[in-house]
């Protein structure tokens, strides 16, 4: 380990190197550190996840230093937002090296040998400091310096950055932008921050970057469209903030009411742009949204919804004066007292009855969870009857149906058949596993009714359906789209094997049970075959569960079972997602194909990967990300469990932090 940062492996007589780590960059270089042509940093995904992130930095072969977002989790790259723009026709004007010298000056230097400084931004260099830049994980490329001392503040402070603006500076067509979707961002003096608009929330509270959700349902087929849209949403003005791509509609001339009622009265719309006489309208997703001057976004929100906060949204009033006379004539009211005592009373006999209702239908046989209980009756209205179908399995049926309060109003009501033992033992077990549960990929369990011989399920419903749905069904969906639903399975069941209190082995992955959020997120679902591990316990006995075509080979070697039987159904259906192909064809009989395991096995051995995707363009153009996927199915599909990676090591593969050996 050299005084530079630099870790060598010696040749003899430490007179060449063999191999340094300076060669191999990733998010950051150190003084006398030099990128080459084709030299690349790429960012981490947030500051407490070091995979592989949204932006790369790339010095070309052509002598510009380029940074470009990528369409992550792929490699697909995007429009650069930044170029230094010393590429030249005649290489001996073209850049050669980016160059961070002893003295902490970062360069380009051309080949002629003329030296371009990175930044205008000058700095006293000081060589008791530390020096290091580093592409972070929101897309800045910025140069730190650290006191070098034992005492005093030794904390990493920025010294320059570019872009100047990256809220500014990145606006492409695709993608998120900056932040996440539906947010927008604040840029000050290199430093970024990510907000949500007026009624929504962050996705994860933990990660600014990774967009927002409103914060109650939005788009058409919400309403039955009975109801006057003033009295179900409120406009709330955002001045400053824009979301300047994604337009649908662009009207005018119109004033700003005209503007407002348009997105009003349209389901479509849930923010519209106003400037002079023209607005735009825009739906969700949001994209690329910054705080940009003069700019004012209009939101639709609906009334009553909640900020993160727990405070209600209520409607902006234009005249303080009109809220003070509605006060003072509340308040000089005797029919105030008496609104007043009327609902202090109907709030004490609606406590009691639901005491009432809540010990009549609890059952000590079910465990302790935070979920709501419901009453059969309430379900019966909430599904009007349960009318309308959404699916149905071996245990019961799953209705939708329309709840009138909270922020999820619709849900989907999986009624089991209550004649059926094994129905019992599905609802106490996917009460028990998923009930304590939180996850982005996971879909929610938001209560249960347990009444007499009733036994029903309450989730939250996915508008976009079933992963077969999804992959089977429609039009072939894009391979970015694909490689997002993959990555959030993947993610899903390392929270259920790895981070839940008491690990939890799905035991029925297959497309079916993977649902599609408005975002299309993967959500995982239909824990009715889940197996709950007790603490320091890895392997379970019990009887073959599963679906045809997903099952892992032990289940049927009356084994014990681990986690690795979800990781053998993962690689099913990362073969799935990969070919949009079923994992058993029926149609094919016994021709090749029919099989899925097998023919993405013989393809990838005889290197026709082309046929896997179909000769899809964009997964061909990503053909490094392909060949890295088939590989990691089929180490998951691995016939031995023990050779199977963990869940964890499978995002890692599919992510590109590790490489995956070439399987056996």
């Amino acid at each position: 380990m050299l005084d530079t940062g630099n870790f060598v492996l010696s040749g003899s007589n430490n007179s060449f190197y063999v191999w340094e780590s300076f060669d191999y960059p990733t998010d950051t270089i150190l003084p006398t550190q030099v990128l080459s042509l084709g030299g690349m940093l790429y960012s981490k995904l947030s500051e407490a996840n070091y995979s592989k992130g949204r932006f790369e930095l790339h010095f070309t072969n052509e002598g510009d230093l380029k940074l470009v977002p990528i369409a992550w989790p792929s490699e697909i790259q995007y429009k650069p937002y930044y170029t230094s723009a010393t590429a030249n026709p005649d290489a001996s004007q073209s850049g050669f090296q980016l160059v961070f010298s002893q003295s902490a000056d970062i360069n380009i230097v051309i080949r002629n040998g003329t030296i371009i400084p990175l930044s205008r931004v000058s700095i006293t260099p000081n060589l008791n400091n530390y020096h290091r830049a580093t592409l972070d994980s929101d897309g800045v490329f910025r140069q730190y310096t650290c006191p070098n001392t034992s005492i005093g503040d030794r904390s990493w402070s920025v010294v320059r950055y570019i872009p100047d603006n990256i809220c500014a500076a990145l606006r492409n067509e695709f993608g998120s932008g900056v932040c996440g979707f539906n947010s927008y961002c604040l840029e000050n003096s290199g430093t970024v921050d990510c907000q949500c608009p007026h009624g929504y929330s962050f996705l994860d509270p933990n990660d600014k970057f990774g967009g927002c959700k409103p914060n109650f349902p939005q788009g058409c087929g919400v309403d039955d469209g009975t109801r006057n849209p003033n009295e179900l949403y409120d406009l709330v003005q955002m001045v400053n903030v824009n979301f300047p791509l994604g337009d649908y509609d662009s009207l005018g001339p119109y004033n700003q009411t005209q503007c407002e009622q348009s997105c009003l009265h349209d389901c479509s719309c849930a923010v519209v742009i106003f400037s002079g006489t023209r607005c735009w309208k825009k739906r969700l997703p949001l994209s690329n949204g910054r705080r940009e001057e003069g700019a004012l976004a209009i939101i639709k929100v609906r009334k009553g919804s909640v900020t993160p906060s727990g405070s209600p949204h209520y409607p902006i009033s234009n005249s303080k004066k009109d809220n003070q006379i509605l006060l003072w004539s509340l308040f000089g009211s005797s029919g105030f007292v008496n609104i007043l005592l009327l609902i202090l009373i109907s709030l004490m006999v609606f406590s009691r009855h639901q005491k009432k209702s809540i010990k009549f239908v609890h059952d000590s046989s079910v465990p302790e969870t935070n979920l709501r209980i419901f009453t059969y009756e309430e379900l019966k209205v909430a599904t009007k009857g349960f009318k309308e179908e959404l699916g149905r399995g071996s245990f019961g049926i799953v209705y939708k149906g329309v709840l009138k309060f909270g922020s999820k109003n619709q849900v989907a009501v999986k009624k089991l058949d209550k004649l059926s033992q094994g129905g019992e033992g599905e609802f106490k077990a996917e009460v028990s596993a998923i009930g304590k549960t939180h996850h982005k990929n996971l879909v929610q369990l938001l209560g249960y009714c347990y009444e007499g011989p009733h036994r029903l399920l309450v989730y939250e419903f996915m508008s976009n359906g079933s992963l077969a749905n999804f992959l089977f069904d429609l039009s072939r969906p894009d391979w970015y789209q694909r490689t997002q639903v993959a990555v959030g399975i993947a993610r899903g069941l390392v929270y259920l094997h790895e981070e839940c209190s008491t690990p939890i082995i799905h035991c029925d992955i297959k497309p079916q049970n993977i649902l599609i959020d408005e975002y299309f997120t993967a959500r995982i679902s239909d824990f009715g075959l889940a197996k709950s591990l007790m603490f320091n316990q890895t392997r379970t006995n019990t009887g073959i569960r599963g679906t045809r075509g997903y099952v892992a080979p032990e289940w049927f070697k009356n084994v014990p079972v681990t986690v690795k039987v979800d990781v053998y159904s993962f690689g099913v259906v990362l073969l799935e997602i990969i070919c949009c192909r079923k994992s058993v064809a029926q149609e094919l009989g016994e021709e090749e194909g029919a099989i899925l395991t097998d023919w993405a096995y013989d393809c990838y051995t005889e290197g026709r990967l082309d046929a896997l995707v179909d000769n899809e363009e964009a997964a061909m153009m990503d053909i490094a990300t392909l060949q890295r996927w088939v590989m990691t199915a089929i180490w998951c599909i691995q016939e031995d469990p023990s050779k199977r990676p963990t869940m964890k090591r499978v995002v890692q593969m599919l992510e590109g932090c590790v490489e995956v050996p070439i399987p056996i």
